[in-house]
């Protein structure tokens, strides 16, 4: 049976102190809600609210560490062991910190070396730290006049990031997922395939888009939210590696311009979500420059990439697309979530998301007002996590952590290959493993490794089979942990 979450005591009432360290009454509303007060309207963040913040997050560290993987409850259960009613009357301070602790002890543990469960994991200290203080200032992307420096250090990060594809001179937003990143750009495509479309609407023709069967999910959305519809997003058949066969895709685009639809947009996986596998984007760059169509690569997961001499070839074409989307929050370590979006041409994002609003857009230079250019209007400071982390770690350092990442995946690959207990499923080309256990379901060894609380890992299906998908996204874990996983899975079987 789990255990009930170890619950964090609250957090002892700590006084403002001045310079002097002598303590001091907080100013204004910040001395209200104290231990036994309820709030009044207003609550300012003061240094008793910093150092019950601090002594939480120290509290929660160390469960971390003696409980890696945290225990499991059904809804109804977890929802019967917290107190989560919103009520009337506000609480003490107290006790929402003791609440806070108790939500955070209950919580999933992705920070640890047994959690291989999705493709982020780990937690890396300065954008961690940069996260933060973004919490603190609480300001919005949308113009400069509020972003200030942030937003300088936007439009920085995207040229950066930009370059690394192969865009000399391209541009880019940053989108709060992967899944809006996909969106953003398939609006763009359907814009610069139907001009007037934004002001007219569809006019009945069939518009379609291809990607691999083995693509994100997200695409379906996007599909279905711009109007293209999710019957005209074509599934390509992927190859036993998991990549887009790009005869395949030459015979869809010919046999849909045959019957009269209009083809306008091919999306490259650079890693898919189960088997990390690399579309040959080189390839398919040229059937979408023989056929006019826009070329979106989705690099949620792959495009960090690009910053390894190493394994920036499972990436060669990538120059030559129209638009790329790339998730420092996977393998780059930075908090959840950020995902921009570039684009090879400058000016298209505010072509395309631009609207009049002189309430908001006023005086100060429009390269620096972002809101211009995204399809939001509040946007959360992502910037300053991603480019915190980078001053931090460099490329060089981002290299190495790719590369680590994958090595360390090769290394549970040799586990499975040695192991009679286990069969490989395809071999791993990035930071993902499928395999099985021979003789057992793969979704019942997942959920007893979290029942038992000795690992957190996920299950899909590949070529109609349901494996157990091992993704290495944390550079912290060792080969001892890996081992562990693996000694774990065997004790269950």
């Amino acid at each position: 049976m789990p255990q009930r979450c170890e619950q964090m005591p609250a957090v002892p009432p700590i006084a403002a102190t001045g310079r002097t360290g002598a303590p001091r009454p907080a100013a204004g509303l910040a001395g209200a809600g104290g231990a036994g007060e309820a709030p009044r309207a207003g609550e300012a963040f003061t240094n008793e609210t910093l150092a019950r913040m601090s002594d939480l997050a120290r509290k929660f560290l160390g469960i971390e560490r003696r409980e890696q993987v945290a225990p499991h409850l059904a809804p109804e259960d977890l929802a019967a062991s917290l107190d989560l009613s919103l009520g009337e009357q506000g609480l003490p301070l107290d006790r929402v910190f003791a609440l806070l602790g108790e939500v955070m002890a209950a919580t999933p543990r992705t920070c640890t070396p047994a959690f291989f469960n999705q493709l982020y994991a780990g937690r890396d200290a300065v954008p961690t730290a940069a996260e933060m203080l973004t919490a603190l200032m609480n300001t919005s992307m949308y113009t400069y006049r509020v972003a200030g420096p942030h937003a300088l250090i936007e439009h920085e990060l995207m040229r950066h990031m930009a370059t690394k594809v192969g865009y000399a001179e391209g541009e880019g937003i940053i989108c709060p997922g992967g899944s809006i990143a996909n969106l953003c750009a398939m609006i763009i495509a359907r814009n610069e395939a139907r001009p007037g479309i934004q002001d007219e609407g569809h006019d009945g023709r069939p518009m379609v888009a291809y990607a691999s069967e083995e693509a994100h999910y997200s695409l379906n959305k996007a599909a279905a939210m711009t109007g293209i519809g999710r019957r005209n997003l074509r599934a390509i058949p992927a190859d036993a590696r998991g990549r887009m066969v790009p005869d395949a895709l030459r015979s869809a685009i010919a046999a849909d311009r045959e019957r009269g639809a209009e083809p306008f947009m091919i999306i490259a996986m650079a890693g898919t979500t189960v088997l990390g596998a690399f579309d040959p984007i080189d390839d398919l760059a040229s059937i979408a420059e023989e056929s006019g169509l826009w070329l979106h690569v989705d690099g949620a997961l792959g495009g960090s990439f690009l910053v390894s001499e190493r394994l920036q070839p499972l990436l060669r074409g990538s120059d030559r697309s129209n638009s790329f989307n790339w998730n420092p929050h996977k393998l780059m370590g930075v908090p959840l979530s950020c995902s921009p979006l570039l684009t090879r041409e400058q000016g298209l994002l505010k072509k395309h998301f631009k609207e009049p609003a002189d309430y908001l857009f006023q005086s100060d230079p429009e390269k620096f007002d972002h809101g211009t250019m995204s399809i939001q209007c509040g946007r959360r400071n992502d910037a300053l996590k991603i480019w915190a982390a980078w001053k931090r770690h460099g490329d060089a350092g981002y290299a190495r952590r790719v590369e680590r990442l994958c090595d360390l995946v090769q290394y549970a690959a040799d586990r499975v290959r040695h192991d009679p207990t286990f069969v490989l499923t395809a071999e791993p080309e990035s930071v993902c493993l499928c395999f099985e256990v021979i003789g057992r379901q793969s979704e019942e060894i997942c959920e007893r490794l979290l029942l038992e609380q000795r690992a957190m890992v996920g299950h899909a299906v590949v070529r109609g089979r349901k494996v157990i998908r091992l993704a290495c996204a944390n550079p912290e874990v060792t080969e001892a942990d890996v081992d562990r996983f693996f000694d774990h899975i065997r004790a269950i079987a």
